[in-house]
């Protein structure tokens, strides 16, 4: 067990007694288990279950990768770590758009080169360090020098994303450096304009750490779940870290918060990796929540009076095909395999009512249109004929896919891949299937030089901007897809330079062109999502973008007395 670093001794109170509720259960209840191990039902040891009224159970997919936001690209992570840290900016629940969080306002100027950002004055971590201006400059340089060791721990970190390139490479990176000018007030260089900074300031990754806490790790030290603050975050926000050890996370309310303390004093994270475990854990009164509800548990929760939470989609599914891998470079291939994909059959019965099929990487929230995007109809005569002509021999094609996890983009991940591979096979394609746990490293697997022609993965988005999505997924060359375009690269970047307008939409339609064209992947689908909540939970803050700190979570019959977890 990791235990968070300097915390108080646990106090206890009578008053979490008196604000226990025993719920009684019918007798034929069947209790599941909280653990991917043993997904089976099991019977009630006891006619009740004890729940503490101020506490929040989540049901989670999968364990954290890291507590440390800026080398995490899962969603698990981010969404322990959103309770813990801040950002300078923060996510209009209605609009998805910027507002003021830990930055009260900004100014951009110099041409959008300059950006100035005065902040709260209110604020402290939860090790006891004021926030100030030095220490959001900290984290920016940190973020900025992050050793080559660290940034090959975990593909596709946020900083890159953004930025482009680290101090290793000063003169690719869009970042050059971070000015306090007061306590309060600090300025932001960069070498060009970027119009999505603001907005990409709200994402997880961009989360304030506590200076103290992050010079305890030093320089050297930084990896995925090796240094300390990887273990033990320290952060401004509503919750504090209490313990974290596979299959679970506690936290507690912070007693300094700046903000609004809400009705929940406590948070536990159970990893319940099978989604049919999770819904039978909500059902039994084990958990009061769980994201990732499958087509299977919906039509249940409903007729068992449970409360069914639908996010707008913001993520897309895609197959991914490695070009080092011999034939798959071939853009006749690429092209037979879109056409091998019937996309409606593959999302009926498998993804929740909603989702659509994905014609390009970019969620219609964005409002970029697809007018320009080639089509690939499914039309498998064709994919064979394209097949021969790519001169295919039949050789076997490695398909790697996730196992025992959901996703917002992947709610069932064995299914869709069997669906997938059958209309391969049928096509034409000799599929050797390669299935690899979630938990055992498939990310990394799939973004890594390897042996896979086929892979199944998606982007879910963290800020409102097409960069998002599309610098993400191709701003530069990426294993996952050794997929090499310079001239691709250059659009990207030239529209990220571009203000706020038509011009920039067009620039990002024509690059989703170019990208229909040249296929490192074909869009599947743009999911719809949900979370399931138990009737005690009055409102929770559903957010497309998973913006979602539970401090703004509504319980019924609660009078908080933060007392911490124990």
């Amino acid at each position: 067990m990791n235990n968070a670093a300097g915390r108080s001794p646990r106090r206890t109170s009578a008053a979490s007694g008196r604000r226990s509720l025993v719920v009684a259960l019918a007798a034929a209840l069947m209790l599941t288990s909280c653990t991917a191990d043993d997904p089976a039902p099991q019977p009630l040891s006891s006619s009740s279950v004890t729940v503490d009224l101020a506490t929040f159970t989540f049901g989670a997919a999968a364990d954290p990768q890291t507590l440390d936001p800026a080398l995490a690209n899962d969603t698990e992570s981010y969404r322990v770590t959103r309770q813990v840290m801040e950002t300078l900016v923060g996510i209009d629940p209605l609009t998805s758009e910027p507002t003021p969080l830990l930055a009260e306002s900004w100014e951009e100027s110099d041409d959008g080169r300059t950006y100035e950002f005065t902040l709260r004055e209110d604020v402290l971590f939860q090790d006891g360090q004021p926030f100030d201006a030095a220490a959001v400059c900290a984290n920016f340089e940190r973020w900025y020098s992050l050793p080559p060791a660290a940034q090959q721990d975990t593909p596709r970190l946020p900083f890159e994303n953004v930025f482009r390139a680290f101090s290793d490479q000063p003169d690719l990176s869009l970042y050059e450096g971070c000015t306090v000018s007061s306590r309060y007030t600090l300025t932001l260089q960069l070498s060009r304009r970027m119009t999505s900074l603001v907005p990409a300031l709200a994402a997880p990754a961009f989360a304030i750490g506590s200076p103290a806490a992050l010079a305890a790790d030093g320089a050297g030290k930084l990896s995925r779940n090796g240094a300390r603050f990887a273990k033990a975050p320290i952060g401004t926000g509503p919750f504090e870290l209490v313990s974290w050890e596979s299959g679970e996370v506690q936290l507690d309310s912070f007693d300094d918060y700046w903000g609004e303390h809400g009705d929940v004093d406590h948070v536990v994270f159970t990893t319940i990796a099978d989604a049919g475990s999770r819904a039978r854990a909500l059902t039994a009164g084990r958990i009061d929540g769980y994201d990732f509800v499958s087509v299977d548990s919906a039509v249940d929760l409903a007729r068992n009076g449970l409360q069914f939470l639908q996010r707008d989609p913001y993520s897309v599914l895609y197959l991914g095909m490695n070009q080092d891998f011999p034939g798959v470079d071939d853009p006749l291939f690429r092209q037979a395999v879109a056409h091998a994909i019937d996309k409606s059959a593959l999302i009926e019965g498998r993804f929740l009512e909603g989702t659509k099929s994905a014609r390009q990487f970019l969620p219609e929230k964005l409002g970029i249109g697809n007018e320009t995007v080639t089509d690939y109809g499914y039309d498998p005569a064709r994919a064979r004929k394209l097949l021969k002509e790519a001169g295919y021999d039949g050789r076997e094609l490695p398909f790697y896919y996730p196992r025992n996890v959901s996703r917002p983009y992947l709610p069932s991940p064995e299914k869709t891949y069997a669906e997938l591979s059958r209309q391969l096979v049928a096509a034409g394609f000799n599929i050797r299937p390669v299935p690899i746990d979630w938990s055992e490293g498939y990310v990394d697997a799939v973004q890594q030089p390897g042996d896979r022609a086929f892979h199944l993965l998606g982007w879910s988005g963290t800020y409102q901007d097409p960069d998002n999505f599309i610098g993400s997924l191709f701003g530069g060359y990426n294993d996952e897809f050794a997929y090499d375009d310079p001239q691709l690269v250059s659009k990207i970047i030239r529209a990220r330079s571009l203000p706020a307008g038509q011009e920039r939409a067009d620039a990002y339609a024509d690059i989703s062109s170019q990208l229909s064209d040249r296929l490192p992947a074909v869009p599947l689908a743009l999911p719809i999502s949900a979370l399931a909540m138990s009737p005690r939970v009055l409102s929770y803050p559903v957010s497309p973008l998973m913006h979602e700190v539970f401090n703004r979570i509504d319980l019924a019959d609660v009078e908080p007395d933060r007392t911490p977890f124990g």
